[in-house]
């Protein structure tokens, strides 16, 4: 398992060593030791949820406001997706900047996302599968949604013509005007 880190402080991709023989393969998804060697501290899952998408679905960008905070570990199980991830926590040297990688059954690759950076994905395939282990469990109003088209942001989503996206996700902010509400979390808060 290769556990690399990002342009986004201490946000990493996770590459498994993948076992293939004649009847697939096989492959760790999540070593805890691992992760927690490369992030420095305990990574304990609270929530496990899972999304099907169809293609072109775009979903995001989605944090959690600290407290609670919420550390996700996303896994594509079938299809593929263009992940994004943006810093979000005022005050990072990061701020604003984004990472993006693709991410598929195949390969395995997950990405570890730390509190405060936000989180969105393009399916790029029919039932596009995602698995999020998270740090917390889902706090009803502490969801912080940013508009994943912030020109400001100017993220390369790349939708093959109009996406599939939820009202919450066209109605979001953008990076500007949900600073301006003090809604972000500070990079102090989150402990970095």
């Amino acid at each position: 398992m290769r556990i690399e880190e990002t342009g986004i402080p201490g946000a990493f991709a996770v590459t498994p060593h993948l076992l293939p023989d004649e009847r697939g393969s096989f492959h760790e998804g999540l070593r805890a030791d691992k992760l927690e060697q490369a992030i420095g501290a305990p990574f304990v899952p609270r929530q496990i949820s899972y999304s099907v998408s169809r293609r072109n679905t775009l979903r995001g960008i989605h944090t959690v406001a600290v407290p609670p905070g919420q550390a996700k570990y996303v896994t594509c199980v079938h299809g593929a997706l263009r992940d994004i991830i943006v810093d979000l926590r005022v005050g990072s040297p990061a701020f604003g900047r984004h990472h993006v990688c693709t991410l598929d059954a195949r390969s395995g690759r997950s990405l570890y996302i730390p509190d405060g950076v936000g989180h969105g994905f393009l399916a790029l395939a029919d039932d596009t599968r995602i698995c999020y282990v998270m740090s917390t469990v889902y706090a009803p109003g502490t969801q912080i949604d940013i508009d994943p088209f912030d020109p400001e942001l100017a993220l390369p989503w790349e939708p093959d013509g109009e996406p599939l996206m939820s009202k919450k996700d066209t109605e979001a902010l953008g990076l500007a005007a949900t600073l301006a509400a003090g809604a972000l979390p500070t990079w102090q808060k989150v402990g970095a």
